[in-house]
C-alpha cells in the first residue's frame, strides 16, 4: 500500500524522528552539521520519493536505515576525505562547541569509547543499547544475517570492555 503524505504529516514525522535520526547519524560521522544535514536529506528523500516506499513496516526502521545508508554515503564522499585531509593539515587549535543534543550523549566516558569503534560495531551498539533496537530489526536494517548482529555486539562489548577497563559499566557487566 503507497500512502501520501501531506505537509503536515511530514511535519508530525520530522518531530518524532528528527532527535534519534540526527543523534544516529552522528555516530556514523562523528560531526554535528553534516548529521544535522543528513537528517535533512533524509527527510527531502522521503516527501520528494514517498510514491516509491510501501507501508510494510514501520517507518521507524525505514528512517533508520535510510539515516545510516545516507551516513554511510557521506563517509565515501569526496567532501568527508577533503575536510578529513584539512582537519588534518590544519588541526583546530579549540574544539568546536557541539550542539545541546550531543553534547549529552558525550559527557559520559562511555559514549566517548563508543566513538572510538569501528564503525561495524558502532553501529550495532547504538542501534541496540541507545535506540533499543532487538536484533532481528537491527540485522534487517542493516542487511546483513542476525547472527552477524550478534558477533558484532559480542565484539563490540569486548572492546568496550578493554577500553573501560576500570569503569563499571551495568550493560557490559549483565551478561
Amino acid at each position: 500500500m503507497v500512502f501520501l503524505l501531506t505537509i503536515h504529516d511530514l511535519k508530525e514525522i520530522m518531530n518524532l524522528y528528527t532527535e534519534s535520526l540526527i543523534r544516529l547519524a552522528y555516530y556514523y560521522v562523528k560531526d554535528c552539521q553534516a548529521a544535522e544535514d543528513i537528517v535533512q536529506e533524509v527527510f527531502i528523500k522521503m516527501y520528494h520519493h514517498q510514491d516509491k516506499y510501501e507501508e510494510r513496516g514501520e517507518l521507524k526502521a525505514f528512517l533508520y536505515k535510510m539515516t545510516a545508508n545516507k551516513s554511510k554515503d557521506y563517509l565515501k564522499s569526496w567532501s568527508y576525505r577533503k575536510v578529513q585531509l584539512q582537519n588534518k593539515i590544519f588541526p583546530f587549535d579549540s574544539k568546536i562547541d557541539l550542539d545541546e543534543l550531543v553534547r549529552k550523549e558525550e559527557e559520559t566516558i562511555v559514549g566517548e569509547a563508543i566513538l572510538e569503534l569501528p564503525l561495524k560495531q558502532r553501529e550495532v551498539l547504538i542501534y541496540f543499547y541507545f535506540n533499543e533496537m532487538n536484533i532481528k530489526d537491527i540485522a534487517s536494517i542493516l542487511t546483513i544475517p542476525e547472527s552477524t548482529v550478534k558477533t558484532r555486539l559480542r565484539r563490540g562489548k569486548e572492546l568496550l570492555k578493554n577500553k573501560l577497563k576500570d569503569i563499571q559499566w551495568e550493560v557490559l557487566l549483565n551478561e
